[in-house]
C-alpha cells in the first residue's frame, strides 16, 4: 500500500478526478470526501447536482461548470487554475470521463505537465456487470446506444463479432426499441437490464430480448439503465444452439439474411449456416 497524503496538509496543485455516487450517497469513498473537502474548487457538469453532494458532506467550495458544451477557453481557464490550485473534477454521477465530460481536459493537463490524480470509486457499467451473471472475464463498454434506428443497428452489427460481454447505457423510453434491435442484430444472445443501481428499487433482470421486452412493456421502466449483452456463443454450425438462432432469425428474415446475421453473431461460416437454414425451412 502506498503512503496516504496527510489530511492536515493542503492538496498539491493539479487535477483530481473524483468518482461520486451513482445513486446512494453512502457510496462516496473516504478519500473522495476528503479530496472534495480539501480542494480549492470543483469542476462539475451541473452545479445543482454537485451542490447536493457537497452539502451532504458539509462542504462549501466554488463550483465551476464544465460539461459537454465547454470549449477551449473554459479548458484554458481551468488549466491555468490547476497550475496553482487543487481542482477536483466530478460528473453528475459515477466516474468522470466514462460517457461523461473530461477526456480533453485530462489530455491537455497531461500535455502541459499538470499533475493528474484519479480516485477510484462508483461505476455503473462495472456494477451492472457484477450483478448480471453474464461473463465478466472480458467486456466492452460502448457508451450510449444511438437514438436513431439505423445508427443503433449499425453499432450492434459492428460489435456482433466481439467475443466479450457488451455494455451499453440506455434510457427508459428507448429500451423497447433497443431490445428489438438486439434481437435482430444479435440473435440468440442473453441480455441483462440493470436499472436504479444502488437505489431503493434497484433491479437486474436477465433473459432473452423478447422476454425482457414483454416484461418492460407491462412494467414501464424508470431511471437510468445499463444494458448488457452476452458474448457470442462458441457453437458448431450444426448444433442445437445455431439451429435455435437460425429459427429465431428466420421469423423475420429470409434464410440468406438469417444466415448472414447468425454468421456475424457467432463467427461461423455463412454458407454452411445458409445451407442449414434451408434445411430447417
Amino acid at each position: 500500500m502506498g503512503d496516504a497524503e496527510p489530511l492536515s496538509e493542503p492538496l498539491a496543485a493539479g487535477l483530481y478526478i473524483v468518482a461520486t455516487p451513482i445513486g446512494n450517497l453512502g457510496d462516496i469513498t473516504f478519500r473522495a470526501a476528503e479530496t472534495l473537502r480539501r480542494c480549492d474548487a470543483i469542476a462539475c457538469e451541473d452545479t445543482r447536482v454537485t451542490q447536493k453532494l457537497i452539502r451532504h458532506l458539509g462542504v462549501t467550495k466554488p463550483l465551476w461548470r464544465y460539461d459537454d458544451h465547454s470549449g477551449p477557453e473554459t479548458r484554458a481557464r481551468l488549466l491555468e487554475a490547476m497550475r496553482r490550485q487543487a481542482v477536483a473534477l466530478v460528473s453528475d454521477a459515477g466516474t468522470p470521463l466514462v460517457s461523461d465530460p473530461g477526456y480533453r481536459l485530462v489530455r491537455e493537463a497531461r500535455e502541459v505537465g499538470i499533475r493528474v490524480t484519479s480516485l477510484p470509486g462508483p461505476s455503473a457499467p462495472v456494477m451492472a456487470l457484477t450483478l448480471s451473471g453474464l461473463p465478466s472475464d472480458r467486456f466492452l463498454f460502448a457508451g450510449f446506444l444511438p437514438q436513431k434506428d439505423k445508427a443503433r443497428a449499425d453499432v450492434l452489427f459492428e460489435l456482433a463479432a466481439v467475443k466479450a460481454t457488451l455494455i451499453f447505457f440506455d434510457t427508459a423510453p428507448r429500451l423497447g426499441k433497443s431490445l428489438a434491435a438486439i434481437a435482430e442484430a444479435l440473435p440468440g444472445r442473453e441480455v441483462a437490464v440493470a436499472r436504479e443501481l444502488t437505489k431503493l428499487f434497484e433491479e437486474c433482470r436477465r433473459g432473452t430480448p423478447a422476454e425482457l421486452a414483454a416484461h418492460y412493456a407491462a412494467h414501464a421502466p424508470r431511471g437510468e439503465i445499463v444494458l448488457l449483452v452476452a458474448p457470442p456463443a462458441e457453437v458448431a454450425a450444426d448444433s442445437a444452439n445455431a439451429d435455435a438462432m437460425l429459427r429465431e432469425a428466420m421469423t423475420t428474415h429470409k434464410a440468406s439474411q438469417a444466415a448472414a446475421q447468425v454468421a456475424k453473431a457467432t463467427g461461423l461460416d455463412r454458407k454452411a449456416l445458409y445451407a442449414r437454414a434451408l434445411e430447417l425451412k
